[in-house]
């Protein structure tokens, strides 16, 4: 059986029980343990009666690695990421973290709530993405946070954040949680929740990036998608949606039939492949909120694992890696080239907050008394 690259050394006190296969790797719990941003970070690991591990840090409650048997039993980890908690504070990353406050673009980082409008950071062509995220004059966004691990169980944990008003320019103090739980089927199930006390807008995600082929130096180019959606939001050449809600048949951003991701993708003669630099879009679903049906499905013929998504959000964004350039190095000791990574984000659409006044789109707010509520399930199986 091939071996895992991960070791049971990241369980610690954190955890009442441990993994119970021993394994080499190039990963353990002192390489995650350090201080950053006046907090402590660290490293646990969930297991289920398979032997399955999801792997989570509470920097940016993300998510480091998932452990996965193929279809010959091996495990393999199903995400690329880094093997230590000072590439993450020193790489400007989203590798499997939970986003907020709100994931994706703000149009020129500008929300009006009650006639009042707030100013977010523009990190990205003027926009506010994944709420201003930054290391660098000062971390910013929830996914270059310390969350606090509040509860851990052997196959559950979960993690809050506290939010002060006006951090990153958003209103009002809210506390958020992220639960995951690795449960006996291989699914991972995630939990966002928040409240506010003062009127504001929420939109958590789980950023992890994709990779089934056992080996991260593949592209998932060769990955099969399937996306339960007709139809989908169209982006201009800063990346932020239009307005628009287009239908996807006789288009590249068709995958309501299995197709590999790379048989389209460098059609640079449609204007959605060529402003995304590829697939950057918001899939609009047509589970409309069940999370009972599958929302997506991703699949290696490498290894036979796939992955099933089911959330009770509107929509789904698809990233294909685009951006990545070889910037840092792998769990695997692999570069991080472009398209070695894939997202399925779960989320209200990019820019809801100004666009919820137009047919088909969703609402992100929030105001005090309320509860956040997001679900997403990544479920694990092989053919």
């Amino acid at each position: 059986m091939k071996k895992s690259i991960l070791s049971v050394l990241a369980i610690g006190c954190l955890l009442a029980t441990s993994c119970t296969e021993k394994k080499e790797t190039v990963l353990n719990q002192a390489d995650f343990q350090t201080e950053f941003a006046g907090k402590k970070t660290d490293l646990v690991c969930l297991t289920n009666k398979n032997g399955a591990e999801v792997w989570v840090t509470n920097f940016g409650a993300r998510i480091v690695a998932v452990m996965v048997p193929d279809r010959d039993g091996n495990l393999q980890d199903a995400v690329i990421g880094f093997s230590n908690i000072k590439d993450y504070t020193t790489q400007a990353s989203d590798f499997g973290s939970s986003v907020g406050r709100y994931a994706n673009r703000i149009n020129q980082g500008q929300i009006t709530l009650d006639g009042v409008t707030y100013q977010l950071p523009q990190n990205n062509f003027g926009h506010c993405l994944h709420g201003g995220c930054t290391l660098e004059p000062e971390p910013m966004g929830w996914q270059n946070l310390v969350y606090d691990f509040t509860t851990t169980k052997r196959n559950s944990v979960t993690l809050t954040m506290k939010s002060p008003d006006g951090e990153a320019g958003f209103p009002g103090n809210v506390t958020a949680t992220v639960t995951y739980t690795l449960t006996d089927d291989n699914a991972i199930d995630i939990v966002w929740k928040a409240t506010t006390d003062k009127k504001t807008v929420i939109n958590m995600t789980n950023h992890s990036y994709f990779n089934l082929n056992g080996d991260h130096s593949i592209p998932i180019t060769n990955h099969i998608l399937t996306l339960n959606a007709d139809a989908f939001t169209p982006c201009d050449s800063t990346y932020m949606t239009t307005g628009e809600i287009l239908p996807v048949k006789g288009t590249p951003m068709d995958f309501t039939s299995p197709k590999a991701i790379g048989q389209e993708i460098n059609n640079y003669d449609y204007d959605q492949l060529k402003n995304g630099n590829g697939y950057d879009h918001n899939w609009v679903l047509n589970t409309k909120g069940d999370d009972t049906k599958c929302a997506a499905k991703l699949y290696s013929p490498v290894t036979g694992i796939y992955v099933e998504v089911y959330t009770n959000e509107p929509g789904i964004q698809f990233y294909s890696g685009n951006f990545l350039d070889g910037t840092g190095t792998g769990k695997q000791g692999q570069k991080m080239e472009q398209r070695t990574g894939c997202c399925l984000e779960t989320q209200k659409y990019p820019d809801t907050p100004n666009k919820s006044h137009l047919p088909g789109w969703p609402n992100a707010t929030l105001e005090p008394g309320q509860e956040y509520y997001s679900h997403c399930i990544y479920k694990f199986g092989v053919e």
